[in-house]
């Protein structure tokens, strides 16, 4: 009978410390307990659960399509000036602002490690208890396709045999062609396309989540800059900013996707043995692939975007394993860590070069880096904001590591394969230089391997695939910018802009082929630009959003609340004591420092009271849980 007793009572007593303990938790998690919502407490609230509506923002598109129409008519009728206009701008981004890409390459990549790593690597770009949306495997797949999958493929084998035949100025000791050489130049190439490029957009993409899936505010370029500019963010400063946004946007996609229309007509050529291809069948291309793209769009992102993706990184994957196994496999394999430690080395170098006089590294930068630089930043408020559509649920730190760390890694073992093996043809065939152009590289790699013709489809195949993903995530990012931020924009919208895209890589491509890509190259660097700067004030209105959301108040809490508790514990007690927590005099407890009134902290939790669950009343206690079977 004692013993019965004493299992009742033990029930009785887990039952209540259960119960204690669930009443505990709500007391410290629920925004509603303290009468007011407490700023530590605050559990984040998406756009979605706001009051807030989406409408096309008249003036934004007016403004942006009048833009585009202006340069697309300027290609058409003056495409001379044209020229020369963006031949005088392209001079003086490159030569008289070439130093600030340089410098904000660096404040970035460092900016985001220290978000990644730093104090607020917990935070999460939803709620608090959000879960990630997509698998890990889809997610990485989307960043790439919707990332630099064409210039992937073009540059691959390019780029670092260029440098390889030619090392940059930094490495003026390198012999051209030695092994060396092929070290140095899989390393400029990894600096061009690694961490520096993912952080970039990483930065926007991290920025966007943060203010639309925790803070409530609408996924908008302009929205980004509120802890700064306040409500001037919503007036004309926010919608010049937002034009600028699609502008950029649809200049930067539209030099992809010409790269990309040069090279699928191109292998076609190769592939299918016929003549050069006419302006017709170019703009045939751009035309068929434009209705893909569109239809992808209107789609919707899971069954359009991330289907591609997925297909398209499989295909890509397999064709670069397929150049590891037939090609110099051990030379590749021994190059990647080679690769990887001269890169670290040699860093510091690399970044220096902006920073050099002569002619010679000026020319270098204004040809490679300089322009990376600017295109990584008009790719911006698209990969961005696309890149936010998916890492929603995702923790700073997961966020960083995906979208920086990993692509890297990738872009790594990618051009070590791809260029390692060029490089390594080059050496032993002499066969890779002879190239007419930089759209047939990947095809005359394709070519000294075994089922070249194959391979060469498969390419092409991938190079469309990347094209679709590309344009149809820009293009419901630009209607999504003309939309006050709509996640889900009109079809009509989409529609527009889509065929703007189309429009303008087929205009000037067809106005001049690789020169006409030249200048819209230039126009792209211009627009660029402007939006550099927006970059410094958005990394200053998130550092200043993130000093005070409720998980870095409640973990400053936390180290007040210990630091008094254990302070005053080993005063009273010695070492004979428990943290406990009970009421103290005003200023004089653990939040002592915190302004608790400060509008700051607490106004942009507004939840729709349609959608919002009432807090629970104080009074009443929560009920115990159900005891384990």
């Amino acid at each position: 009978m004692r013993t019965g007793s004493t299992g009742s009572q033990s029930g009785r007593t887990s039952a209540d410390q259960r119960a204690r303990a669930a009443r505990i938790l709500q007391e410290v998690t629920s925004p509603g307990t303290l009468g007011s919502p407490h700023p530590a407490l605050l559990p984040g609230i998406g756009v979605e659960q706001t009051h807030l509506s989406f409408r096309i923002d008249r003036v934004v598109f007016a403004v942006a399509a009048a833009v585009v129409l202006a340069v697309i008519a300027w290609g058409l009728l003056l495409p001379a000036g044209l020229a020369e206009f963006a031949g005088a701008a392209f001079e003086l981004v490159t030569v008289d602002f070439g130093w600030f890409f340089g410098v904000l390459t660096v404040v970035v990549l460092v900016f985001m490690m220290w978000l990644g790593f730093g104090r607020h690597r917990a935070v999460r770009l939803g709620q608090d208890d959000e879960e990630p949306e997509f698998s890990t495997i889809s997610w990485v797949t989307m960043l790439f396709s919707a990332g630099i999958g064409i210039g992937l493929l073009f540059y691959g084998p390019l780029e670092p045999m260029s440098f390889f035949l030619d090392p940059p100025p930094a490495f003026t000791g390198t012999e051209p062609g030695s092994g060396q050489a092929m070290h140095v130049a899989l390393a400029q190439t990894v600096f061009h396309w690694g961490p520096v490029a993912w952080a970039f957009y990483a930065l926007v993409g991290g920025a966007v989540a943060y203010a639309a899936y925790r803070k409530g505010r609408r996924p908008l370029m302009s929205a980004l800059l509120e802890p700064v500019f306040g409500e001037r963010s919503h007036g004309i400063l926010g919608k010049v900013v937002d034009v600028f946004a699609i502008v950029v946007t649809l200049f930067g996609t539209a030099v992809s996707l010409g790269i990309g229309a040069l090279q699928i007509g191109r292998g076609v050529e190769i592939v299918g043995g016929v003549g050069r291809l006419g302006n017709a069948v170019l703009v045939g291309i751009i035309a068929v692939l434009a209705v893909a793209f569109i239809l992808s769009a209107v789609s919707g992102l899971k069954r359009g975007i991330r289907a591609l993706s997925n297909i398209n990184m499989a295909l890509a994957g397999l064709l670069g394993l397929f150049i590891l196994v037939v090609g110099p496999t051990v030379l590749l394999l021994n190059l990647v860590p080679g690769v990887l430690m001269t890169f670290v080395a040699e860093l510091p170098v690399m970044m220096g070069q902006s920073a050099a006089t002569s002619p010679d590294a000026q020319e270098f930068m204004s040809a490679w880096s300089t322009y990376y630089w600017a295109w990584w930043v008009s790719w911006t408020p698209f990969v961005g904001m696309f890149i936010a559509k998916i890492s929603r649920g995702r923790t700073l730190r997961e966020f960083v590591t995906a979208v920086i760390v990993v692509p890297s890694a990738v872009c790594l073992v990618w051009f070590t394969v791809v260029g390692g093996t060029a490089m390594w043809l080059e050496q032993t065939r002499s066969a890779m230089s002879a190239s007419e152009s930089g759209e047939d590289m990947l095809f005359a790699l394709l070519r000294e391997l075994p089922f070249g013709a194959v391979t060469s489809v498969l390419a092409i195949v991938s190079i469309v695939i990347f094209f679709v993903t590309s344009a149809d995530s820009a293009s419901i990012v630009m209607a999504s910018l003309s939309e006050q931020g709509n996640p889900t924009p009109r079809r009509w919208t989409t529609v527009v802009w889509g065929s703007a895209l189309a429009a303008v890589a087929a205009v000037l491509l067809v106005g001049g082929g690789e020169v006409a890509l030249s200048g819209l190259q230039s126009l792209m660097m211009v627009s660029a630009l402007p939006f550099a700067v927006v970059l410094i004030f958005v990394m200053a209105a998130w550092a200043k959003d993130l000093a005070r959301d409720p998980l870095t108040l409640r973990r400053r809490y936390a180290r007040e609340a210990l630091d008094q508790g254990v302070r005053a514990g080993i005063e009273e007690h010695g070492d004979d004591f428990v943290i406990g927590v009970v009421a103290t005099a005003p200023d004089e407890g653990a939040g002592s420092w915190l302004d608790t009134e400060d509008p700051a902290l607490s106004d942009w939790y507004r939840p729709d009271e349609g959608d919002a669950e009432p807090p629970p009343d104080p009074s009443t206690p929560p009920s115990a849980p159900a005891p384990r079977e």
